[in-house]
C-alpha cells in the first residue's frame, strides 16, 4: 500500500490494539485523523475494527519513523495499553452481568409456586 509517496512495509501491517481501543485518541497521537470518525454514533461500531486493522499503515504513512523497529517500539506501548483496556472492559462486562443476575435471583428467585 502506498499513499503520500510512503510505502507501508509488510512488517508494519497488522492488528493494533491501541488503535482499536483508543481509536480517536490514538489517531490524534499518531497524526492520522480518520479515527476521528469513531465519534460518529452507530458508524463507530464498524469503524473501530477498520481502525484496528488499518491503523498501523496510517500511522506509518503520517509519522516520521526512521525504521520499522522504532515504529514497532512506539506502537508496542499502544498495543499493551489497548490489550489491558480490552481485558478490563471484558472484566467489567462480566462483572456487570454477574451482579445483575445475582440481584435478579435475589429479588425474584425465592418465590414458591
Amino acid at each position: 500500500m502506498e499513499e503520500n509517496g510512503k510505502r507501508v512495509p509488510d512488517e508494519v501491517k497488522g492488528w493494533n490494539w491501541g488503535a482499536f481501543m483508543f481509536s480517536f485518541i490514538w489517531g490524534i497521537g499518531n497524526k492520522t485523523y480518520l479515527p476521528l470518525l469513531t465519534l460518529i454514533p452507530v458508524f463507530n461500531i464498524v469503524w473501530v475494527f477498520v481502525v484496528g486493522f488499518k491503523g498501523n499503515g496510517w500511522a506509518w504513512q503520517k509519522g516520521n519513523y526512521q525504521d520499522v523497529e522504532t515504529f514497532k517500539a512506539v506502537q508496542a506501548t499502544w498495543n499493551r495499553a489497548g490489550i489491558v483496556q480490552f481485558i478490563i472492559a471484558i472484566l467489567i462486562v462480566v462483572l456487570y452481568f454477574t451482579v445483575i443476575a445475582t440481584a435478579l435471583t435475589a429479588l425474584f428467585g425465592n418465590y414458591d409456586v
